[in-house]
């Protein structure tokens, strides 16, 4: 097994829980347990990641670190909807 097989495995599993918890916050009416820092946090930490593993040119972290800023927004916007709604 190489290494590029290793780290899109890694990809791979940590997408997985990564859209798992995102269904599971889909599925919750309140978001009171979400901690919209959290996807901030993660927002400013991929995007720096992504820039990263640009400048570095490694592939697996390129795909990897632009899925997870995606999992990341899509996140705060669930988050950011459901408390819109529960206010209203």
């Amino acid at each position: 097994m190489g290494p590029e097989l290793v780290g899109w495995s890694a990809s791979a599993i940590l997408l997985a829980t990564l859209v798992r918890q995102i269904v599971t916050q889909v599925r919750d009416d309140s978001a009171r347990g979400v901690s919209s820092w959290l996807f901030l946090g993660q927002i400013a930490a991929s995007t720096g990641f992504v820039t990263y593993s640009a400048l570095v040119g490694d592939w697996v972290f390129i795909v990897t670190n632009v899925c997870i800023l995606a999992t990341a927004v899509v996140g705060q916007i669930v988050t950011w909807r459901k408390r819109r709604r529960a206010a209203g």
